[in-house]
């Protein structure tokens, strides 16, 4: 849990994702597409990838990707980020975290 609370805190976006998952694909596009470089971690190709795939079970993610957490916060999977999206709220969030200029 340590290992994974240092992932999150360096970078203002890191998304925990699988390749073989759409939603984690729309997710990483979404973010691309707003000119933002999330710090991206493929769970099922890095070393202990179930390991933190468990210990982000264990934050209550489910399911366990795509997960996204913006300025060292969870902000949740796909749901929450595409309903942040569609209320505006994501961009001002990415701002307040220094991942987005505009």
């Amino acid at each position: 849990m340590a290992n994974l609370q240092k992932m999150i805190s360096e970078k203002s976006v890191v998304i925990f994702s699988k390749n073989s998952c759409c939603m984690s694909h729309t997710i990483k596009t979404l973010f691309f597409d707003f000119g933002v470089n999330p710090t991206i971690y493929e769970l099922d190709e890095i070393n202990r990838g179930k390991e933190i795939e468990q210990a982000l079970a264990q934050l209550g993610c489910s399911p366990t990707v795509p997960v996204v957490f913006i300025g060292g916060q969870l902000v949740g999977g796909a749901n929450q980020v595409m309903s942040l999206h569609l209320n505006r709220s994501l961009l001002p969030m990415l701002k307040r975290a220094g991942a987005l200029w505009l």
